[in-house]
């Protein structure tokens, strides 16, 4: 398959009149959202959502969001639309929420994995919208790169991974947000399932308050299933190994980094240390990026997964990060982080 591209802003009409044209008709597009990029097939036709599974090499029981025009779209989606709901998309529709509730009778299993909810966003990227709009569906949209790889922030990364799989891409830039969209559950009590750029402490400004699912920060347990994207498997792995320093002070995790960074130097491996900007002084003669700044936890999402891959094809063999308080774009962070570590946190004695 050869992949068509466009420069969403040179040929903005033209590319994405002609994305919805390949969505109606089955294909894939990727496209650049607020979050992150999608890969977008017709939310309705399951075997245009199959394909999404089979480009990205992605777990059929790993669930997918679907992507609306409009607010009201989401009326044909779920089989009511909630008090609390109509509240949210009013505060934050367009944007990066996304929101769970019971599926309606029109969407295909494949989207849902089986579930009997469906997640469903209203992107505020304009390329997206506009796409959304030519196609004239729901667009089933996860991350567009390979199952398990960092999320891709720009349409470079898209094409890394996913060139000669896919229909389009649509390049509109680097994505702003950086880190996908919150997940949060309206059955019952509120839930995030997924951290992201609306906070919880947003949220809780409108509609009271909300839980956090323990999956956030931790493994789903064995047999559990994955309520949403990015719950259940390792995401967001670069080639490299990634581990985190223990929590505590700016100067304890840099010293717990440098010894680890020591260790593993000796054993002949090529290490990076993920600086924030109040902790550069601390990585004398070794190798670090500074990729944010910890009073602005935000910069970090932005840059984290372009980051990750800018150390992959062996540029580097061990990723060492620094942890942050989970707290506001925090917790979004540490969610996406820990996910590709694998939950690996270095501990004194043990080995790298």
């Amino acid at each position: 398959m050869k992949t068509q591209y466009y420069n969403a802003v040179t040929q903005k009409e033209n590319g994405t009149k002609l994305a919805g044209q390949v969505l109606r008709a089955g294909g894939l597009v990727a496209f650049p959202t607020e979050t992150v990029y999608g890969l977008g097939a017709d939310g309705l036709n399951e075997e245009a959502v199959l394909r999404i599974f089979e480009a990205k090499g992605r777990p059929g029981d790993n669930p997918l969001i679907l992507h609306v025009a409009r607010k009201s779209d989401a009326k044909d989606l779920w089989t009511r639309v909630p008090e609390k709901a109509r509240q949210l998309m009013d505060a934050f529709w367009p944007g990066p929420l996304t929101l769970v509730y019971d599926r309606a009778a029109c969407v295909p299993d494949a989207v849902t994995a089986g579930l009997g909810t469906v997640a469903v966003r209203m992107p505020s990227h304009k390329t997206a919208l506009a796409l959304l709009r030519a196609a004239g569906v729901p667009v089933a949209a996860p991350s567009a790169n390979l199952s398990g790889k960092p999320s891709p922030t720009t349409a470079a990364h898209v094409k890394r991974d996913l060139d000669g799989k896919i229909d389009v891409i649509l390049d509109g830039g680097p994505c702003e947000v950086g880190v996908e969209s919150t997940v949060l559950s309206l059955l019952g009590q509120p839930t995030i399932l997924r951290p992201g750029g609306i906070t919880r402490e947003m949220i809780e400004a409108v509609i009271g308050a909300v839980a956090l699912s323990p999956a956030i920060l931790s493994p789903l347990k064995e047999g559990e299933a994955a309520a949403s994207p990015g719950m259940k498997y390792k995401h967001y792995a670069p080639q490299a190994e990634v581990r985190i320093a223990p929590p505590g002070s700016p100067r304890a995790i840099a010293s717990s980094i440098c010894a680890a960074y020591d260790v593993a130097g000796r054993a002949g491996k090529r290490c990076v240390i993920f600086a924030t900007e109040q902790t550069r002084g601390f990585y004398c003669n070794r190798e670090y990026a500074i990729i944010g700044d910890r009073k602005n936890p935000s910069t970090l999402c932005a840059n984290l997964f372009a980051a990750l891959r800018s150390y992959d094809d062996g540029a580097a063999d061990l990723i060492l990060c620094e942890p942050l308080d989970e707290s506001d774009m925090g917790l979004a962070y540490m969610n996406r982080l820990l996910r590709a570590a694998g939950f690996a946190v270095l501990q004194p004695g043990v080995p790298l």
